[in-house]
């Protein structure tokens, strides 16, 4: 399948410099830095290693190269990325978008706890989204929004059995953002907040009972192995940003920049196809079926969730997912969500209620 997602990406790139105007004979040699994704997430970092390392020089001519490296293999946390592309550190960083909330909770409004139940509305969500998050990186850190891409759903993984939404309440739960916080605290759990490379030693230790990350993601972080069961109730998708230093972009030439616009644009594209795919295999992977080809077989229990649970994670997503968030976002970031999002998702956050 990574063969298959690359020669696929190869293609669409053949395809759009054929159609452009700017070639790769207009583009001045050029070296970047990048900071990309955890090395542990197969389905994200292979995507962002190959397009680095292998198809930008080839869609360049050569005249393109990058310093692509993981930010786990670096010691660096998922929210010190932007700041470090904002100073200059790197040209190109990569993260998760929600885990920048604590600094501008605009961040989080394409992917709030329960608001996308399949990956097509994610997308749809982010898009409509991105122009306020672009907005927010320009003015608050020096970058520029190139690209949007996703991890599989974010469910619950647990050290033992749990039967619905129910068997949640006072458990100590590992969190990424604060809207996932929001839905946990609502039902009675206990959050705790900690990074991605944290949780396997957390759950084995029992410092955390469950923790939520991707169907693929815990998969090949190896959360198996220190956890039964999976909960699959969506508390998001994990959206990753990818983004580059304002004033490095405003150093490219005109040809430069264009290339990476269409660059990202398939690279956009591919990652979102790459994790439709992942999420697809992910139930037989966690459960030792075939086909599996972006993870490890595993021996995972994963319990339905009932209609009753439906209903009560709706409930929870309309009426205090949306309401938090709206508080900490403003009225007037609230009005824009609900002309943009609200429009997309059919949903509306009451702003005489913020």
């Amino acid at each position: 399948m990574r063969r298959l997602a690359l020669s696929a990406l190869t293609t669409l790139v053949s395809a759009a410099l054929v159609a452009g105007p700017a070639a790769s004979a207009d583009l001045p040699d050029l070296h970047v830095k990048v900071i990309g994704n955890y090395s542990t997430v197969q389905h994200v970092a292979k995507v962002e290693q190959e397009f680095w390392n292998e198809i930008v020089p080839e869609m360049s001519g050569g005249k393109v190269s990058a310093n692509y490296n993981h930010q786990d293999v670096m010691g660096i946390k998922d929210f010190q990325v932007l700041r470090l592309t904002k100073l200059g550190v790197t040209d190109f960083g990569v993260s998760d978008i929600s885990k920048m909330a604590g600094d501008d909770p605009t961040f989080e409004g394409c992917d709030l706890a329960g608001l996308a139940l399949d990956i097509d509305m994610a997308r749809k969500v982010c898009n409509a989204w991105k122009p306020a998050m672009n907005r927010v990186m320009e003015e608050k850190f020096n970058a520029k929004l190139l690209a949007l891409g996703t991890n599989p759903p974010q469910v619950f993984w647990c050290r033992d059995d749990v039967a619905g939404i129910g068997d949640l309440k006072g458990r100590k739960i590992r969190v990424f953002n604060k809207t996932m916080a929001d839905f946990i605290q609502a039902i009675g759990g206990t959050t705790i907040s900690m990074a991605f490379g944290e949780v396997v030693p957390a759950l084995q230790r029992g410092v955390v009972d469950c923790a939520v990350t991707g169907t693929t993601s815990g998969n090949s972080a190896g959360w198996p192995e220190v956890t039964t069961h999976i909960y699959p109730m969506y508390l998001g998708w994990s959206i990753n940003f990818q983004a580059v230093n304002l004033d490095r972009w405003n150093s490219f030439t005109p040809e430069t920049r264009e290339f990476f616009l269409k660059a990202f644009a398939v690279l956009e594209d591919n990652m979102w196809a790459t994790a439709a795919q992942s999420t697809a295999e992910a139930d037989n992977c966690n459960t030792g079926r075939d086909p599996c080809t972006m993870g490890k077989k595993a021996d995972m229990t994963i319990v339905e969730v009932n209609d009753a649970d439906r209903e009560v994670h709706k409930g929870l997503m309309e009426n205090v997912v949306l309401l938090k968030w709206g508080e900490r976002c403003g009225s007037g970031c609230a009005a824009e969500w609900n002309d943009t999002v609200g429009k997309v998702t059919g949903l509306r956050i009451p702003l005489d209620k913020l």
